[in-house]
């Protein structure tokens, strides 16, 4: 598989960023980012996705939106909207009307920084979702790097920190929202996390000092969502970009902080006598299926499922486990880094279901008088 590495949640001059796609694409290239996701606030940008290429790399940059209703006060419930080819903001009055016509439209529906705290400081209010009696959406935001900022910075000396170190404002998904993800995965339902940087790159001026906040490339080097791709990137676009959205629906994916350690030679696989499983597929159970993790480098390793902690080992780069019991399996790894605990790795499910039953039919001469029993071993 291609390991191939994206950012997503990006905001530019059509919003409220302060970056052209140009700009935008320039320092992707200069982070090494392979795809940019740019979602604007209720306005999907047409004509403008392709590859920038410079010096031999190249990026490809797509156009999705981010939608909310506008007369709502304050406004919350924001939906992520990604590979639709018509406008969809205004859907935006009912979430689940919005989510139905993404999906019509063959399009993906992430729910955006689902918890967040408010930022009284500069009259910020959270903007969290809230109607969570919705059904059908892709997946949800596990981590929002802007949104981090709210939970570490809760006093003006701190704000002033981290706008000068952004770096040390990372540390890992809101609890709530690994709660929240935890609770659907063990519903029986896919949900597909997925990291949002949320990036504006915000100009700030104060007399004659000027700033610019949070650079995008800073959230391109931050968190960021690795795609597992069948093959490389071709550069051709329509193919590329089928290839980046289908990995996205089935969560073959994982969410990295990049900063902390690269993750070059993650795997999380699950094994079952020939067959072999990764992020995003399903497993039948049979005896001796084995949840397998391989780390680059050592950390403090979970394994979970349904939001049960089933292993946890610490400085380790390896976990073996043989599993019983059918539910959506994930791992965490979190390492020490600039002074603190941060999350590193948080992969999306392996599936394993209950092997159905098989059935021998019968049918007898009559019409109409089959019968079903559960097959048993052939006598010899």
């Amino acid at each position: 598989m291609e390991d191939i590495k994206c950012n997503l949640h990006v905001h530019s001059v059509y919003s409220d960023g302060s970056g052209d796609y140009t700009h935008i694409a320039t320092e992707a290239l200069d982070t090494g980012l392979d795809v940019v996701i740019i979602t604007d606030h209720n306005v999907l940008v047409k004509g403008l996705e392709r590859y920038f290429v410079r010096d031999g790399k190249r990026v490809l940059l797509l156009s999705g939106e981010e939608v909310h209703d506008q007369n709502r006060m304050p406004q919350k419930n924001h939906l992520l909207v990604l590979g639709c080819r018509h406008e969809m903001a205004q859907h935006a009055y009912d979430p689940q009307r919005l989510i139905n016509q993404v999906t019509r439209d063959g399009g993906l529906s992430f729910i955006a920084h689902p918890y967040e705290f408010d930022l009284p400081l500069f009259n910020e209010t959270d903007i969290t979702w809230e109607s969570w009696e919705v059904d059908g959406f892709t997946g949800m935001e596990l981590w929002n790097g802007f949104s981090e900022l709210k939970t570490v910075a809760r006093s003006l000396p701190r704000v002033i920190l981290h706008a000068f170190a952004p770096e040390l404002i990372p540390h890992q998904p809101q609890p709530q929202a690994l709660a929240r993800w935890d609770e659907l995965l063990a519903a029986g339902k896919k949900v597909v996390a997925v990291a949002g940087s949320d990036s504006h790159a915000l100009n700030y001026q104060y007399k004659f000092i000027r700033k610019e906040i949070f650079p995008y490339r800073y959230h391109f080097s931050s968190i960021n969502n690795h795609l597992l791709l069948p093959s490389p990137l071709s550069g051709d676009l329509k193919q590329d970009k089928h290839a980046i959205y289908q990995a996205l629906r089935k969560g073959a994916s994982y969410i990295c902080l990049d900063r902390a350690a690269q993750p070059q030679g993650f795997t999380f696989t699950a094994e079952n006598g020939e067959t072999k499983v990764s992020m995003g597929d399903e497993l039948f159970l049979d005896p001796g299926a084995t949840m397998r993790v391989n780390l680059p480098r050592k950390a403090l390793l979970r394994l979970i499922c349904n939001g049960e902690l089933l292993v946890e080992e610490e400085n380790h780069n390896l976990l073996v486990k043989t599993i019983d019991t059918p539910g959506a399996y994930r791992v965490e790894a979190y390492l020490n880094h600039l002074g603190a605990t941060r999350g590193w790795i948080f992969s999306n499910p392996i599936y394993v279901l209950k092997k159905p039953k098989l059935y021998e039919v019968s049918v007898s001469s009559g019409i109409g008088n089959s019968t079903e029993s559960p097959l048993s071993p052939v006598k010899q």
